[in-house]
């Protein structure tokens, strides 16, 4: 893009920002046993309204802590099923042959809106564990939250071809250009862009890459703050605010799409599944 005509753009996105998504969805929030300690179910209320977050997908561990979210903020917390029920979990879910049963038990209750996180790499890509959850999330049309390699989202999509899947941090490797790679391979892979504010973010608000990233594939990306200590939860209004900054710089439409669009069409089921057509896009990049 021409310097002038993204200069144009962000004037535009500043001068019109009241009428930008000032709410996000939160589609990347941790919940443990050690937060629960330090903040109740209200004071987390409390920060999701000090952030500006109208809806936060929150997953747990162990996975029946969020429940006292959800009895504080019904309309507010959106559950994802996690599978951790002690941090040393994180490394070896993988080798737990009890655990698809265990998981789809609990899917039974049919509150869940989504599976994960879950955290995998290559090497063990064709864990049988996995592969019955990928299934669980295609039989219950979840979507599925993974930190995971390049090489796991194509183990998914060979096992899964239309399952949802929210790439975490856009990937261990969130390099652009192999993102937009994998998000044109899969129509139903999605990214959320949490810990990821460093690598967006120039002088002008976003990198020219990560801006026409989101500007081709707008309803493709979420955010998140990723809570994954409780000293991330005590920040969490100013994280969701450097958020904030950087959605300023994209067209209204954009922002609205990836602030709350997004994640309240894959979570809560609202609005259309695409809501730009190729031609939009084209304009908004080439000025």
């Amino acid at each position: 893009m021409h310097h002038t005509s993204r200069l144009l753009v962000m004037l535009f996105a500043l001068a019109c920002q009241d009428t930008l998504a000032q709410e996000l969805f939160d589609a990347h929030l941790h919940y443990t046993a050690r937060d629960a300690a330090r903040f109740p179910p209200t004071d987390i209320i409390r920060l999701l309204d000090e952030a500006g977050i109208s809806h936060a997908a929150i997953t747990s561990q162990p996975p029946a802590l969020i429940e006292r979210l959800v009895a504080a903020a019904p309309q507010r917390i959106v559950p994802l099923l996690g599978v951790y029920r002690e941090p040393v979990d994180k490394q070896r879910w993988i080798y737990d042959s009890s655990l698809p049963a265990r998981l789809a038990a609990q899917l039974e209750s049919g509150h869940w809106h989504g599976i994960g996180e879950l955290h995998l790499f290559a090497a063990d890509r064709d864990s049988d564990v996995f592969r019955q959850v990928v299934s669980l999330a295609e039989q219950y049309r979840l979507p599925l939250l993974l930190h995971a390699d390049p090489a796991v989202i194509d183990t998914v999509y060979k096992l899964a071809p239309e399952l949802t899947v929210v790439w975490a941090h856009a990937g261990t490797f969130p390099y652009p250009d192999l993102v937009a790679d994998y998000l044109g391979r899969y129509p139903a892979l999605h990214i959320d862009l949490s810990m990821r504010d460093e690598r967006l973010a120039d002088g002008d608000g976003l990198r020219d890459d990560w801006y026409e990233l989101m500007v081709v594939f707008p309803e493709r990306v979420l955010v998140g703050v990723d809570t994954f200590s409780t000293a991330r939860w005590e920040s969490l209004p100013q994280h969701a605010e450097r958020i904030r900054q950087w959605l300023q710089v994209l067209p209204a439409g954009v922002a609205g799409r990836i602030a709350t669009g997004n994640a309240e069409r894959l979570y809560l089921k609202k609005g259309p599944d695409t809501f730009f057509d190729q031609s939009d896009k084209t304009r908004l990049i080439k000025q």
